[in-house]
């Protein structure tokens, strides 16, 4: 049986980010694009909708809030850790299902970088105990442990 405050809790996440400003804005953040004026050109969004929308993302800890321009009060967003784990993994997979399936359009998959080896790379999901590639068709739910 699903704990119901796990269940709650993954449904309020999934539906935050599944939101459709939310998940470009978090995409956009991602890769590079921080700044308020940034993220309003970049997205077409109205700046009332943008102003909500990172105010929400902030509040479920997804976004950081910096000042960059103290004088004027002008802000960057960056991605908290929280969301670099759980948001990222999402957002490349999504990028890379998308830019494979761009219909009868060349489009190149932007360049990602391992930080911690300084690399280019495509990452995966991987096992953590025999370190082989996760696919949907090789993952099964076990059974929760018993009380």
């Amino acid at each position: 049986m699903v704990d119901h405050v796990t269940f709650q809790y993954s449904q309020a996440f999934l539906a935050a980010i599944s939101e459709r400003w939310n998940y470009q804005i978090l995409r956009e953040v991602f890769f590079g694009v921080r700044r308020f004026g940034e993220l309003k050109r970049a997205l077409g969004i109205s700046a009332t909708m943008l102003t909500t929308r990172l105010a929400e993302l902030a509040e479920l800890g997804l976004l950081e809030k910096r000042v960059y321009r103290p004088d004027k009060g002008w802000y960057e967003y960056l991605l908290t850790d929280d969301a670099r784990r759980l948001v990222v993994p999402a957002l490349v997979a999504v990028a890379r299902w998308a830019e494979s399936r761009a219909a009868g359009e060349r489009i190149d998959a932007r360049p990602l970088r391992h930080t911690t080896c300084g690399d280019e790379t495509e990452p995966y999901l991987a096992c953590s105990s025999c370190g082989r590639p996760i696919e949907a068709a090789t993952l099964e739910p076990l059974a929760p442990p018993s009380s």
